[in-house]
C-alpha cells in the first residue's frame, strides 16, 4: 500500500516539477535580478539632472485676466523657452504674460528634455505618438507625447507630455529588463502589476501543492519513518 501510496506522489510531483519548473526559475532570475540592481539606476537617475530648479518668473498677469472657459481649480507655472506659462486645470497652457493658449512643439520638449536630463546627450530624434499598447513602456501614462531618442547604447528615451509640458518619464535598456523580469514575476501578461491575477493565483496554489506532495513523498519512502510506525 505504501507502495502505490509513494508511486502516485512520485507522479504527482514529477509532472507538477516539470509544469512548474519554467516559471520557478523565473521567479528565481527575477528575484536575483531584482535584489541585485539598483532602483535609482532603474529609474534612470544617471541620466537625470537631479540639481534642475525651475525659474522664477516676475510681471505675470491675473489668471482670472484669460480667456478661459472653465472654472480654474488648480494652477501651475510651466517655464518654457524661459517663459512662464500657466498650467490651467493640469490640461490648458497659457502664456503667463500675454494670456495667448499654447501648444508645445518639438522645440518646446527638447527644452524641457535638455533641463531634467544632464548636458552631454546628443539627440538622435524627435517623434510624437498618440496611442501606446499595454505593453509599452510608456503605458499609462499622459498622451499624447514627445519621444526624445538619444545616441546611446541603453537605446535612452525620454517623455514629454504634450498636454501638459511635462517631463513624463526616462526609459532605457536596463528599465526594460526590470519590466520584462517584472511581467514574469507577478505574472499579469498585460498591465504587469496586478497581483491578484488568475494565473499568479493559480500557480501559487499548485506550487504549495508541489511543496506539500515533496514532503509527502519524502515521509511515505523515508525508512525512518516506516521504522517509527511499525
Amino acid at each position: 500500500m505504501n507502495r502505490k501510496i509513494s508511486h502516485k506522489i512520485r507522479r504527482a510531483h514529477r509532472y507538477l516539477g516539470l509544469f512548474l519548473g519554467l516559471q520557478f526559475l523565473m521567479w528565481t532570475i527575477s528575484g536575483l535580478y531584482f535584489s541585485w540592481t539598483n532602483l535609482d539606476e532603474i529609474h534612470g537617475n544617471q541620466f537625470k539632472n537631479l540639481d534642475y530648479e525651475p525659474m522664477a518668473f516676475e510681471d505675470l498677469i491675473s489668471p482670472s485676466e484669460i480667456n478661459h472657459s472653465v472654472a480654474i481649480k488648480t494652477i501651475e507655472i510651466r517655464d518654457i523657452k524661459k517663459e512662464p506659462f500657466y498650467l490651467i486645470n493640469g490640461s490648458y497652457l497659457y502664456n503667463a504674460r500675454t494670456g495667448d493658449k499654447k501648444t508645445i512643439s518639438k522645440e518646446d520638449a527638447i527644452y524641457i528634455a535638455n533641463n531634467h536630463m544632464k548636458e552631454g546627450l546628443e539627440i538622435s530624434s524627435i517623434e510624437r505618438i498618440y496611442e501606446v499598447g499595454k505593453h509599452h513602456e510608456y503605458r499609462e501614462k499622459l498622451l499624447p507625447a514627445y519621444v526624445i531618442n538619444y545616441i546611446s547604447d541603453e537605446n535612452l528615451k525620454a517623455y514629454i507630455s504634450i498636454e501638459n509640458a511635462k517631463f513624463q518619464t526616462v526609459r532605457h535598456r536596463d528599465w526594460r529588463w526590470f519590466d520584462f523580469l517584472w511581467m514574469t514575476h507577478t505574472m499579469d501578461y498585460e498591465g504587469r502589476d496586478d497581483f491578484n491575477n488568475i494565473v499568479l493565483r493559480i500557480f501559487s496554489l499548485l506550487g504549495l501543492i508541489t511543496v506539500f506532495s515533496g514532503f509527502s513523498l519524502w515521509f511515505v519512502s523515508s525508512p525512518t519513518v516506516r521504522k517509527f510506525l511499525k
